[in-house]
């Protein structure tokens, strides 16, 4: 069964974003998924991490106003607030921007940081709606269907 489950997860293809939003790097590749914890308290992933490669800029994945932009436990983070009780964060990142300015889709907010639980040369992309972690290929077009797998 974990041999299927792996073929499954391999087969994922990164889906075209739906309007208004946008993967916040050129060349999409994800080096770890969101995992959604158990419980509000518990172990998971929430966001996803995608890998830089030589990109030096990060854009916004759609139009909002920059709500945080400085140090959070040693790492640069930027939060941009898109209305309707969606946010997003991208970490390690650094910005000259400040709290209050307006980005558009696809402008670029940020360049890569430093430190983070991210692996050196990613940036993890989290997204909030209402103050709750959601999977951020919710917005970008994605999520893959749920496959039902025999048991025995």
């Amino acid at each position: 069964m974990r041999i299927r489950a792996a073929v499954l997860a391999a087969a994922l293809v990164v889906g075209a974003a739906p309007d208004g939003w946008r993967w916040p790097v050129e060349h999409v590749v994800v080096t770890h998924e969101y995992q959604a914890p158990a419980h509000a308290y518990g172990p998971g992933h929430r966001g996803i991490d995608l890998r830089l490669d030589d990109e030096r800029m990060l854009r916004a994945p759609a139009d909002g106003v920059i709500a945080f932009a400085g140090q959070v436990a040693g790492r640069g983070v930027v939060t941009i607030d898109h209305g309707d009780g969606l946010v997003t964060t991208l970490e390690p990142a650094v910005t000259v921007l400040g709290v209050g300015s307006p980005v558009a889709r696809g402008d670029v907010v940020a360049e890569p940081g430093l430190g983070g639980h991210a692996a050196p040369g990613d940036v993890h992309f989290g997204v909030r709606r209402d103050g709750e972690y959601v999977n951020p290929r919710m917005l970008l077009g994605g999520v893959p269907r749920a496959v039902l797998l025999p048991c025995c």
